[in-house]
């Protein structure tokens, strides 16, 4: 339902203004790749004044229900496509670490993927079981529909019979930033975000003794990572969308996405 109302929201812009939006293109979906995209199209639009780009959130899933319905040119997902979605167009624009993050005041600095894994299930709830001082461990996690939780969930909470559910305490937020931002202030608390959204609010820790870093995803000793892509209904796209996909698969393009801690 939250993703047929955040698609709603999408074609309710389009309608609005005329059945197409004001803008030239209109792209949609992930929030993990919405500000790096935001930064790509304002670089984008002054080498090419007047091209018009509207950046929408909503989220991965949304992103692509939209691209499939055509509400938007492209549809923005921080996760693999699932086998009822590969029928669209899509390419890799870059990797993204994903960083598991405490307050900077904790002095846990390293966790192994199993002992996130059962924070995230409620296995484990003190920090005091982690070398940590006494607290109850406070989880954020991001919703449903999330690329960066269908991330998390693949590759730390495991698939399949032995998968475990994240538990339904955890405090949900709509965005990465959000996430980043409840953990910055709650010395108790843990989340997952990019890893080319960590700031010096947040602490990023090492797994399984792996410092969370560009660097290690690409030489894949730190093994939390996932794709950003760009997904399309025409095959291939073109005009407009065609010309931004090339200009963010340019040199300066990936100069920009390396600058921001993503990947090309």
């Amino acid at each position: 339902m939250k993703k047929i109302f955040l698609l709603l929201l999408i074609s309710l812009a389009v309608i609005s203004c005329g059945g197409r939006s004001a803008a030239n293109l209109v792209v949609a979906g992930s929030t993990s790749v919405q500000p790096y995209v935001e930064l790509l199209a304002e670089e984008f639009e002054l080498m090419f004044p007047g091209s018009g780009i509207d950046i929408q959130g909503g989220g991965s899933s949304a992103g692509i229900t939209a691209a499939e319905s055509g509400a938007a040119d492209i549809g923005m997902s921080s996760r693999w496509l699932k086998r009822t979605e590969e029928d669209l167009w899509s390419v890799e624009i870059a990797k993204d670490g994903l960083a598991v993050i405490v307050n900077p005041n904790n002095p846990v600095n390293d966790l192994t993927l199993e002992q996130v894994r059962d924070i995230y299930a409620a296995n484990i709830t003190d920090w005091s079981q982690l070398g940590g001082r006494q607290a109850r461990i406070h989880i954020i996690a991001r919703e449903e529909g999330s690329g960066t939780r269908s991330a998390f969930e693949e590759m730390v909470m495991g698939t399949g019979s032995s998968a475990l559910r994240i538990t339904p305490r955890a405090i949900v937020q709509n965005s990465n930033g959000a996430v980043r931002q409840l953990v910055a202030g709650d010395p108790n608390s843990i989340g997952f975000i990019s890893l080319g959204l960590v700031d010096k609010t947040v602490k990023a820790v090492s797994l399984e003794g792996i410092e969370a870093s560009s660097e290690n995803v690409m030489n894949r000793s730190y093994s939390l990572f996932r794709p950003f892509l760009f997904v399309s209904k025409s095959i291939p796209p073109t005009g407009l969308a065609m010309e931004f996909i090339e200009f963010i698969l340019s040199p300066h393009g990936k100069e920009l996405m390396t600058q921001e801690g993503l990947i090309p």
